[in-house]
């Protein structure tokens, strides 16, 4: 799956790492027909697949976040929100920051394994002009589309309920160990039972009530949408991608587009947001509308509420004197063009520091 939450092997894969029936593995699933192993591996059951390939060197890697940088560039991105990335990986970026290599700015979140964690706060909080280390991400459950979402009640179309990535007594290890720092928690979080992308409404006030800040992802509900409620039923997908309602507990969120899963262009996150609808405008009338949010929440989203939600709206997220000059020109207004347009529209100029880098 392009979300990295599950994998289909081959015969020949499974045969090399010795994978010949269904053997428990701790919040995964080798999935089984009729007795038969199918080759789907779910969640932590990846990692019997992974761990035979060899690890990336420097060298690709670099020409890997070169490439990427180059496209997010093109569509307008002057910061990245990277969801959970190890030491390795932040120093190189780091260094070609510093290099004046890489050009974008990186808010990168470090991968909250126990060793990582226990870097970092004893390192301390990282921060240059470019990167922003501050914060761990943190992985509660699994997808909604591969059943790995921890649920309250079992899915609509089949008797499991989800599982945590990580267990209830690890996830409060790493809350109280952080929470006594000055870094920040983000949590991946789908299912009901953790709230987010499927908000049980007895969680929304939560929101409000301990300032907890919903990161969205727009697409998420546009590319959902199509089987949503063949996994939660008719009720429960009532409250899922609720964004109108997770705004209003603390009056902002933060909308990303979670590429590479969904398409790195921010511009489709604008348009899911307000319309509600997939890139070919449907449904006609959106999907779930009464949790569209207007078009000025939705630049806000994408803009300041995202640096407020990073702890960086005092330097930038905004054109205002005294923060960084990190702007785009589009070759239309995002706030007049008509729904079934927006997704067209074209990056002319992308600015970091003033500096134009598209």
């Amino acid at each position: 799956r392009i979300d990295g939450h599950a994998m289909l092997a081959n015969s020949k894969a499974l045969e090399m790492v010795n994978i010949k029936e269904a053997i428990p593995v701790e919040s995964g699933l080798i999935e089984v027909v009729e007795k038969e192993i199918t080759g789907i591996l779910v969640d932590n059951a990846q990692s019997l697949i992974e761990n035979a390939y060899p690890i990336p060197n420097e060298e690709i890697k670099t020409k890997r976040i070169l490439t990427a940088e180059k496209l997010c560039l093109s569509l307008g991105l002057t910061t990245v929100s990277d969801a959970g990335i190890g030491i390795k990986d932040i120093e190189l970026i780091d260094r070609l920051q510093q290099a004046n290599t890489l050009k974008i700015r990186d808010y990168a979140m470090v991968s909250g394994s126990k060793s990582n964690i226990d870097y970092y706060l004893k390192k301390g909080i990282y921060k240059t002009q470019k990167l922003n280390v501050c914060s761990f991400k943190i992985y509660g459950d699994g997808a909604l589309g591969s059943r790995g979402a921890c649920l309250l009640s079992s899915y609509a179309d089949n008797n499991t309920s989800g599982f945590l990535l990580t267990s209830e007594k690890d996830l409060d290890n790493s809350f109280h160990k952080i929470a006594n720092s000055a870094f920040q928690v983000n949590t991946h979080c789908i299912g009901d039972s953790e709230h987010a992308q499927i908000v049980a409404k007895s969680d929304l006030e939560k929101y409000g009530q301990f300032s907890i800040i919903p990161s969205i992802q727009a697409t998420h509900a546009t590319s959902d949408m199509y089987w949503a409620e063949k996994r939660l039923g008719p009720e429960r997908v009532k409250t899922a991608y609720a964004f109108k309602e997770l705004m209003k507990q603390n009056g902002y969120l933060a909308n990303g587009s979670d590429f590479p899963v969904e398409a790195v262009n921010p511009i489709f996150g604008f348009h899911a947001a307000v319309a509600r609808q997939d890139d070919k405008n449907f449904p006609a009338n959106g999907f779930q509308m009464e949790n569209a949010i207007s078009r000025e929440e939705a630049l806000r989203a994408m803009t300041i509420w995202a640096a407020k939600a990073n702890f960086e709206d005092k330097e930038r997220g905004s054109i205002e004197k005294g923060k960084m000059a990190d702007y785009v020109i589009l070759e239309n207004d995002l706030m007049t063009t008509p729904k079934e347009k927006l997704r067209k529209i074209k990056v002319l100029s992308t600015f970091i520091d003033g500096i134009k880098v598209f």
